[in-house]
């Protein structure tokens, strides 16, 4: 089965334009993609009042929605794809079921049950409920699939090594903490070090200086308002010889940095400690660290990255994500994967 003809309605965050890059590829594929914003709006005070209290904000969450239900009303769709669901109201997911009783609704997070309780309850509208977090899958019952890298980050040139370790990402939880004590140790071993912190604004920095103990140690003077692209990272990634991912410490599914920096051919320092259960563990390609007591094994650096088998590469591709998390009704590698994981 192909994409060719089908009709999408998707409705997902705006999460660092990887939404464009689904709604491209799937139109690439051949489909028709019906595109919203999950949230009625992204300024610093709607996601806040989204995430702490959204029935401050229902009655703007339900007119945005009701306006969605208009434009598509009389539409036809083979598939409706959900992403996160932190504001889409139960009632419209109601109405959606009832104007659209042959559509396959299929519902995916990259965020924890841990973080996002509604989860729990919006699976109960969804005909296939999937998660990239292994522990969600045993409790929950989701099916397993974990994210994807994109075509931008797809490199094997030979490269100038600027940058023995970079970090690119937005500021939050421990993250902060954890890579300025990475970048200290890699400079006491002189290595080369590049890290970039992103904030959206200075009024999210003190916003969330209120509800977060972390962001008291942050240093402001450090934190990027400008947020780089993904050609903008690819280019940095390209000329460096390994990537640190710091995954939020509630959180074990592997991070879209995960395979975006394996699909570069770089190598990944990670604080995951679960990517080790995982059939794309190599430990001369990935050095995993403990986020409590960080050390760096400069042996790491010593020998060049080794070449994944082709298969697993498109295992880790938006096109293979898109095919097990809309087409198939089962994700048989990725079954054979969590099995394997949850036995360990």
């Amino acid at each position: 089965m192909s994409f060719k003809g089908k009709k999408i309605l998707f409705i997902s965050p705006r999460f660092f334009n990887y939404e464009v890059a689904i709604v491209e590829k799937l139109t690439e594929l051949g489909a028709e993609v019906d595109f919203f914003d999950e949230r009625p709006s992204n300024s610093i005070f709607s996601k806040g009042i989204i995430r702490v209290n959204p029935k401050l904000y229902k009655s703007q969450i339900n007119k945005y929605y009701q306006s969605i239900q208009n434009k598509i009303k009389g539409n036809t769709y083979d598939y409706f794809l959900l992403i996160k669901g932190e504001s889409i109201p139960f009632e419209f997911l109601e109405e959606f079921h009832s104007n659209h009783p042959k559509t396959k609704k299929i519902f995916y997070t990259y965020d924890s049950v841990h973080e996002y309780p509604k989860f729990k309850d919006l699976m109960n509208y969804f005909d296939k409920n999937i998660s990239f977090e292994p522990s969600d899958v045993k409790e929950y019952s989701f099916l397993f699939r974990p994210l994807f890298y994109l075509n931008t980050y797809q490199r094997n040139e030979n490269y100038d090594r600027k940058f023995d370790i970079v970090f690119i990402g937005s500021a939050h939880t421990d993250r902060y903490i954890i890579g300025e004590k990475v970048n200290q140790i890699a400079k006491d071993l002189k290595l080369k070090t590049y890290f970039y912190y992103y904030i959206p604004s200075k009024l999210t920095y003190y916003f969330k200086k209120i509800f977060d103990q972390n962001f008291k140690r942050f240093d402001l003077d450090k934190l990027s308002f400008d947020k780089l692209t993904h050609e903008q990272i690819s280019d940095i990634y390209s000329n460096s010889f390994a990537v640190l991912d710091i995954n939020k410490p509630f959180q074990l599914g592997l991070s879209m940095r995960t395979f975006d920096t394996l699909a570069s051919s770089k190598k990944l320092i990670t604080t995951n400690h679960e990517i080790k259960k995982y059939p794309i563990y190599n430990p001369n390609n990935i050095l995993v660290i403990d986020r409590d007591n960080v050390e760096i094994d400069l042996d790491f650096f010593k020998n060049e990255f080794e070449a994944y088998d082709k298969n697993v590469i498109y295992k880790m591709s938006l096109e293979s994500w898109l095919e097990d998390v809309i087409i198939n009704d089962r994700i048989e590698y990725w079954d054979s994967v969590i099995e394997s994981i949850l036995d360990q």
